[in-house]
């Protein structure tokens, strides 16, 4: 498994890509996908949603 190297290593999250997860997980896109989405960390993505309460969808 490779990890992928992020050039926005420890950035600020900003109002409208915390609002671009919100709506991402509404729609029940899954970690992976919002994370992607957002150009994020799969853990730096999991954190800040977990610190403003947003419920990711789990896929199984």
């Amino acid at each position: 498994m490779s990890k992928e190297l992020f050039e926005r290593h420890k950035q600020p999250w900003k109002a409208d890509e915390a609002g671009q997860l919100r709506t991402l997980a509404a729609k029940g896109h899954g970690l992976k996908a919002i994370a992607k989405a957002l150009n994020r960390s799969e853990e730096s993505t999991k954190d800040f949603a977990k610190k403003n309460k947003i419920a990711i969808a789990k896929k199984r």
